[in-house]
C-alpha cells in the first residue's frame, strides 16, 4: 500500500483533517458531524488497504469505488464546515486541493485496473 502515491496523499489528508480541521469544529452539539468528518477521511485510505488485501483487482477496484465515495463524503463535510464557519478560508481551500489531488489519483488508478 505504501507503494501507492495515491494512499501516501489519501494518509496525508487524513492527518491534515484531525490536525488541521477537526480541532477548529466547536465542542458540543456539532459531535455527530465531526464523528462523519473524521469517519469520512480516514475510510479513504482504509477501504484502499482493504482493496489491497483482495484477490481480484475487481475486487480491489470496488474497494477504490468506496474510498471515493467517501471522499466525496469528506468534501462535502468540508464546504459544510465552511459554510458553518467552522474553518477559515485558507483551511477550506487546503483541504480542497488536497481532496481534488487525491480524487484525480483515485480516478486514473480505478481507470488502470479496469483495463488489465
Amino acid at each position: 500500500m505504501r507503494n501507492y502515491d495515491v494512499w501516501i496523499q489519501a494518509h496525508k489528508l487524513v492527518l491534515f483533517v484531525y490536525r488541521g480541521i477537526l480541532i477548529c469544529f466547536p465542542s458540543g452539539a456539532q459531535h455527530d458531524f465531526r464523528f462523519q468528518a473524521k469517519r469520512a477521511a480516514y475510510s479513504v485510505p482504509l477501504n484502499f488497504v482493504e482493496g489491497c488485501g483482495r484477490n481480484t483487482d475487481k475486487d480491489f477496484a470496488h474497494f477504490l469505488e468506496n474510498s471515493f465515495g467517501s471522499l466525496l463524503e469528506l468534501e462535502y463535510a468540508s464546504l459544510l464546515a465552511y459554510d458553518l464557519e467552522y474553518i477559515n478560508r485558507k483551511k477550506y481551500h487546503h483541504l480542497g486541493l488536497i481532496i481534488e489531488e487525491v480524487k484525480a489519483k483515485l480516478i486514473n488508478l480505478m481507470k488502470a485496473i479496469r483495463k488489465q
